[in-house]
């Protein structure tokens, strides 16, 4: 039943696409809906319009696919052209970081011994302050002030770098 429209479907696709390939591409998948439609138990009062229809449809989605894919060769874009990496992945930005993280290391470890082991605990270890506490036999009002020496510490470091960039 559904044959008779196949020459009308597929003048009506070649207008959509300009090409006959793809216009019998698009009347296939046209006609491979509309059967499943058919099949699934669905009643179909004018299968010439719904093909239309359908083929309608189905460029659409054509369209949106090709305007996905649609993208220059990042190889053949001049250099300066080419998209920029993240900047974490950036030469500087790695030389930057690791300073910056040379520099918390060398504050860490300029604070007194005590101070520095209760720091490293919470920062490194994650420790509750408590645990630290009971590890290094002293209370907890003196874990808490070694912690709070050490973050000062880090702050006023923190501070320095931020000023000299």
């Amino acid at each position: 039943m559904l044959t008779r429209y196949y020459r009308d479907l597929l003048n009506f696709c070649l207008r959509k696409v300009r090409d006959r390939d793809a216009a019998a591409d698009l009347a296939q998948e046209s006609y491979a809906r509309v059967l499943s439609m058919q099949q699934s138990g669905q009643v179909i009062l004018e299968p010439g319009a719904l093909l239309r229809q359908v083929a309608l449809r189905a460029k659409i989605d054509l369209d949106r696919r090709a305007a996905v894919r649609q993208h220059d060769d990042i190889d053949a874009l001049a250099e300066a052209d080419q998209p920029a990496s993240p900047a974490y992945l950036q030469p500087e930005q790695a030389y930057a970081s690791s300073q910056a993280v040379d520099a918390y290391l060398e504050t860490i470890e300029a604070l007194p011994a005590r101070c520095r082991e209760a720091f490293c605990m919470y920062l490194f270890d994650e420790l509750p302050n408590q645990e630290i506490a009971q590890r290094m036999g002293v209370s907890l009002s003196m874990v808490n002030q070694y912690i709070s020496r050490g973050k000062i510490a880090c702050a006023a470091r923190r501070k320095l770098l931020d000023a000299g960039q």
